[in-house]
């Protein structure tokens, strides 16, 4: 599997507290209070300890389907994956971008998500030659500039990239474990920008920063986090 580990299983269980109802959380409260009583209230040497959720008495958990406080959750092609509040979706059916306020769509800031990248790539990228961690793996046509100031002119060339980061990410909501690469790369007229990816390479899922805004540091980690291929089959 050429140095991946994109094979772990799949799945998760939601556990729903035994105590939901009103009578439920009563009858638990009740039976503290019961065994606290008999026990003293001391909890001498010997005494079981009670503590909140071993008698069933537990806060109610919302369903994964809410999204996280700052997040909503969004799809494609099975892929779940949670998108920053305010920022624009788009949903293409085979690949899905998120881009953040005030910039132009799927550009700077953003985040793209593409199931069966290199098999829909004519250039077979980033799987090809393992570009996903080569040095000028950061795009296909490692060519033009993509700073804030040069995005949106696209005429800008590139002088070199450095790749900074090349590992294992293991905290995807699924258990899958992708391959995480970061760049740095100088343009010719003195700017810097920097490219991320977590690619699956046998299930051909790329989760993509195409120039990286430092402001959302943590969100770009929280969205790939997020991002579960439970539901996907390549």
């Amino acid at each position: 599997m050429a140095g991946t580990k994109d094979g772990a299983v799949h799945g998760r269980r939601w556990r729903t507290p035994a105590a939901r109802t009103g009578v439920g959380v009563a009858a638990a409260a009740t039976a503290m209070l019961v065994l606290g009583a008999c026990s003293g209230g001391g909890g001498g040497e010997g005494d079981p300890e009670m503590r909140l959720g071993d008698s069933g008495l537990m806060a109610a958990v919302d369903p994964p389907s809410a999204g996280p406080e700052g997040f909503s959750p969004v799809d494609v092609a099975g892929i779940a994956i949670n998108a920053p509040e305010g920022w624009e979706v788009q949903n293409e059916g085979d690949s899905l971008c998120m881009t953040p306020p005030g910039q132009a769509a799927c550009a700077y800031g953003s985040v793209r998500l593409v199931p069966r990248a290199a098999a829909n790539h004519p250039q077979g990228w980033p799987n090809e030659g393992e570009a996903f961690k080569d040095e000028n793996g950061w795009a296909a046509n490692p060519d033009n500039c993509r700073s804030l100031n040069t995005a949106a002119s696209g005429n800008i060339g590139v002088e070199g990239a450095a790749l900074t980061f090349s590992g294992f990410f293991e905290d995807h909501a699924d258990g899958l474990v992708s391959h995480q690469s970061v760049w740095e790369v100088r343009c010719v007229n003195g700017e810097n920008f920097e490219v991320r990816m977590w690619f699956l390479p046998i299930s051909d899922v790329l989760l993509y920063v195409w120039s990286a805004d430092p402001q959302y540091d943590e969100v770009y980690t929280a969205v790939a986090e997020s991002m579960d291929t439970t539901g996907y089959q390549d």
